[in-house]
């Protein structure tokens, strides 16, 4: 199955979705219903469905699984409900999920001119929504900005017991590595893999805002982590991160991101509904919501939002390593952790 679509037909369908009157191909016997199967839970994408629901007139299922449980629940409950749009975060996750087949081939002239080439699939099988980037965080009474040059300063000597970061089977680290294995080839990767675990402050535990807190606290001075989770915090009332600062790692080619993105399920009932939804997630007005409620970053770059800690942050580069190239070195990049020595 090949779902395409004309720039010019995405857009007026786009435009007639917010007058609620364009409608989808239909296929089966209720074509007023869009089951989606994400892997997300958050406020940006509960306002996206319910901003599909009102511009469109229908109503939107979601079905939720963390991370890679997302592909044993499309195979448990697919049969009984087959998903139309299959939505997951990293690049990692959606490589897997199309090996595993869960995509089809989808074709929009209309998401092709606004979503980035890194962040989609080349024949469609998904596109990506938003972005988080992997940042170091650091503590600006205890580190030096000048001493920070990249993701290889995290390996230095100089940073010996002062560096946290997640667990070697964390997708992001896992995505990282992929990506640096591209960049800097399969040796020089390990080699950095195996100098950063030599630095650990402590055995790798947690979330990324555990690792932040631990910043914070005094634990470490340095923490890799996905730039939203410093945002979220930096927003929170709960948490103090006023005395932490974000260094984007790698000006040339760029700093790695992570890919949240959506694609139409094979076996989907409602193909071109589907389609339309994901038109929709890279609109303006959905793409406003990805920065403004959840402090990522829209994959359509053009777009203007509102949220002064992003602002703060600055500008950065991202890595255009494509997302595939980054899902086909996932096991590369597990076996390199584990020889590193990486937990």
């Amino acid at each position: 199955m090949s779902i395409k679509r004309s720039l010019k037909q995405g857009m007026a369908c786009f435009a007639a979705a917010l007058l609620a009157s364009c409608t989808g191909g239909e296929t089966e016997p209720d074509p007023d219903k869009l089951v989606i199967y994400s892997s997300r839970h958050y406020d940006s994408d509960y306002a996206l469905y319910k901003a599909f629901e009102e511009a469109k007139g229908v109503t939107v299922e979601v079905i939720e699984a963390d991370g890679d449980l997302l592909i044993e629940r499309v195979r448990a409950d697919g049969a009984s409900n087959p998903p139309d749009v299959i939505i997951t975060v990293d690049s990692g996750r959606l490589w897997r999920a199309d090996q595993e087949g869960l995509f089809a081939p989808a074709e929009s002239e209309f998401l092709n001119e606004r979503i980035p080439a890194s962040m989609r699939h080349a024949d469609g099988h998904w596109y990506g929504l938003s972005s988080r980037a992997r940042v170091i965080v650091y503590a600006r009474d205890r580190v030096d900005a000048d001493a920070l040059a990249g993701y290889e300063s995290l390996a230095d000597p100089a940073f010996e017991g002062r560096v946290c970061a997640r667990s070697s089977g964390n997708i992001y680290n896992i995505s990282l590595l992929a990506a640096l294995i591209d960049r800097w080839g399969e040796t020089r990767a390990q080699d950095w893999a195996s100098k950063v675990a030599a630095n650990f402050a402590r055995a790798p535990q947690g979330g990324d805002s555990d690792q932040i807190r631990a910043v914070a606290a005094g634990e470490c001075d340095v923490a890799l982590v996905n730039h939203y989770y410093f945002a979220r915090m930096a927003r929170s009332e709960e948490d103090d991160v006023s005395g932490l600062a974000v260094f984007w790692p790698e000006a040339s080619p760029g700093v790695h991101v992570n890919i949240s993105g959506a694609g139409v399920a094979s076996g989907a009932r409602n193909p071109e509904l589907a389609l339309s939804f994901i038109e929709f997630a890279a609109s303006d007005e959905g793409q406003r919501l990805f920065p403004e409620l959840t402090n990522e970053y829209p994959a359509v770059t053009s777009v203007s939002y509102s949220n002064d800690v992003l602002d703060a942050m600055g500008k950065f580069t991202a890595d255009p390593l494509s997302g595939s190239v980054i899902g086909g070195n996932q096991e590369l990049a597990q076996r390199v952790f584990d020889r590193a020595g990486w937990p």
